[in-house]
């Protein structure tokens, strides 16, 4: 008997599907973005960002999920990796990612990694930026999948930890083929992963010059609570407070570089 939750997945592709975790807020947009991946007519699957310990949208996943050989994460935060632990105790499957403190009955990943599971070839890229232990996924096939995770999103931009990080991220994922479809933690898929990664380099490069601006103006020491009321006097006050600690990862780099 199909779980009632069933109708929740949304199927994007042949082989991925989505549920949407009822978390909607400025950060996390429609929600955490829940991938279930399995090759077509294969028995098991794949789970991705189970999302936080919802046993609501956790019971949702188990009844669209099917048989479940591996769960993988993104990254840490809680909207994405805190419900894992339960989720996979739920279906037998181990637990992998970056960071060794989430993984379960299972190594952590590494850079380059490849992984075969779901009938699927996945491999594993370090893409920190977001944070110092985001991946990313990229599924081949004759259209490649990348499950980005924070790193890109479906709509806007990301918060940042570390902007040299980032940047170089956002270069590796330049090589990712043309025409891939972007799978993001947050937000709609993206048709095309490359115009997305084009489009979050300018905009890095705009901002990093708005911030080079501000700081001419307000001299070199300005914090960046004031540099964020100068350059994001457009944007609604309840995002100041991300924006201020993406401001911050560009001044710690302005700053490391002179």
């Amino acid at each position: 008997m199909k779980h009632p939750a069933y109708e929740q997945l949304r199927q994007v592709s042949p082989i991925a599907g989505v549920v949407l975790e009822n978390n909607p807020s400025a950060m996390t947009l429609d929600g955490t973005n829940s991938w279930v991946l399995r090759a077509e007519g294969h028995g098991g699957g794949i789970v991705v960002d189970p999302g936080y310990d919802d046993r609501e949208h956790l019971n949702a996943l188990l009844g669209v999920a099917g048989d479940v050989e591996l769960v993988l994460l993104t990254h840490h935060h809680g909207d994405h990796s805190e419900g894992a632990a339960w989720f996979a105790e739920q279906v037998g499957a181990p637990v992998r990612a970056f960071e060794p403190s989430l993984c379960r009955d299972a190594e952590p990943l590494t850079d380059g990694e490849r992984l075969s599971a779901g009938g699927l070839e996945l491999s594993v890229l370090h893409t920190p930026g977001h944070t110092a232990d985001s991946v990313c996924f990229v599924i081949d096939g004759e259209q490649p999948h990348v499950l980005t995770g924070d790193t890109v999103l479906g709509s806007g931009t990301t918060v940042l930890d570390d902007l040299g990080d980032y940047l170089d991220t956002l270069a590796e994922l330049a090589d990712v083929p043309s025409g891939s479809l972007g799978l993001p933690g947050h937000g709609p898929e993206l048709p095309d992963l490359l115009v997305t990664v084009k489009e979050y380099r300018e905009h890095r490069e705009q901002r990093l010059d708005q911030v080079r601006a501000a700081l001419a103006e307000l001299g070199p020491d300005a914090t960046a609570r004031q540099i964020v009321e100068l350059v994001y006097a457009d944007v609604d006050p309840v995002l100041w407070g991300p924006a201020e600690a993406s401001v911050r990862a560009q001044l710690d780099y302005l700053r490391r570089r002179g």
